[in-house]
């Protein structure tokens, strides 16, 4: 494996799909958005009613991954992520974004009632970076701050460094 895999995940509207894909642009590597390819390959087991949204079949997601993850240089971006094998990351970043801002985030997708309440509360409570930690070596699993452009930059950037170094060191 030539280049490192890497996990964004972290509360839907938090900028795991903005960073992913400028990451992607600045680095050469191959981003894989997991909502979207889902909804390409119809990887779907159901539809949940309460949330208006359907459900992944996370064997299927896998499967259709499995390859891809194995060759390396991948960005995936998903807001769940204890599916996935522990083997296929490198390092896992879980973004984070103040209620203020994500509130408004997921208010203008059109997110409201229940939805809306469910996905601050995960925010709060730090649901996905637990998740992140109970799935993944401790050390791989860092949080980064999302709230504004200048974060995104910061962010891009010490991931690059992160990717550049792994290269040097691994190859």
């Amino acid at each position: 494996m030539r280049r490192p895999n890497v996990l964004l995940t972290g509360t839907p509207g938090v900028g795991k799909t903005t960073l992913g894909k400028e990451l992607a642009s600045r680095s050469g590597m191959t981003y894989i958005n997991v909502g979207d390819m889902a909804k390409e390959g119809e990887l779907y087991e159901g539809f949940d009613e309460e949330y208006e949204c359907p459900i992944l079949d996370e064997d299927r997601v896998v499967d259709e991954l499995e390859d891809r993850m194995s060759e390396g240089g991948v960005i995936v971006d998903y807001h769940g992520c204890d599916f996935f094998p522990e083997r296929w990351f490198h390092i896992v970043f879980v973004l984070r974004t103040e209620n203020s801002f994500l509130y408004d985030r997921l208010e203008s997708r059109g997110y409201k009632g229940k939805k809306l309440e469910d996905n601050i509360q995960c925010e709060i409570f730090q649901t996905l970076y637990e998740e992140a930690m109970l799935s993944y070596r401790e050390e791989i699993v860092h949080q980064l701050p999302s709230n504004t452009p200048e974060d995104l930059e910061k962010n891009l950037d010490q991931i690059m460094q992160w990717i550049e170094r792994w290269m040097k060191d691994n190859n």
